[in-house]
């Protein structure tokens, strides 16, 4: 009996620790690595970097535009009609690739620039949020999400709960010990 429980404590303390991998598998670029530079207000171009070590050297890298008109918008010196547009850039011989984005006249709301290496598969998104138009240009915000929840490093977490974890199992353990000496 007592062989049983510490497998299935040893099961439980590996699923912990090797499903998050799998999460882990796909490449993303670091938030770091992302620079918006320029106005994000309507009818202006912004520039989206991805810094050195982002993509694989030389790689192609994908990139769409999403959000409200973004027909109007024009990425490079690509112009398309529909409400996504895509365009394809070859990463520097250090894996950095930028893009220009040139707004709509009649922009608002939040725009998305997702950067995906067609090799590699890591993936990069920005966030470009227009201002309204009646708010001035303090209200333009330049690029990027709200920080929220809890900042904490996730070894950090994840050593907490593995530790919860192992004493929930000795917890267990030392009962079934008690029950079997009980019993003889």
């Amino acid at each position: 009996m007592f062989k049983k429980s510490l497998a299935a404590a040893a099961l439980a303390v590996l699923a912990v620790f090797a499903v998050p991998a799998a999460a882990n598998a796909a490449g993303y670029v670091p938030e770091g690595n992302i620079t918006v530079s320029g106005e994000i207000t309507p009818g202006s171009t912004v520039t989206v970097a991805f810094t050195e070590g982002s993509f694989t050297p030389g790689e192609s890298v994908s990139f769409t535009l999403t959000g409200e008109n973004a027909a109007g918008a024009t990425l490079a010196t690509f112009k398309s009609v529909v409400n996504s547009q895509s365009l394809v850039k070859t990463a520097t011989g250090t894996g950095a690739v930028a893009l220009n984005v040139t707004l709509p006249t009649d922009a608002s709301g939040t725009y998305t620039t997702t950067a995906t290496g067609l090799t590699s598969g890591t993936v990069g998104t920005a966030s470009l949020t227009v201002g309204a138009a009646d708010a001035g240009a303090a209200a333009a915000v330049k690029g990027g999400l709200a920080s929220t929840g809890y900042n904490a490093p996730m070894l950090a977490i994840w050593a907490a709960a593995g530790a919860l974890l192992l004493g929930v199992a000795l917890v267990v353990v030392l009962g079934v010990v008690r029950r079997q000496r009980a019993t003889v």
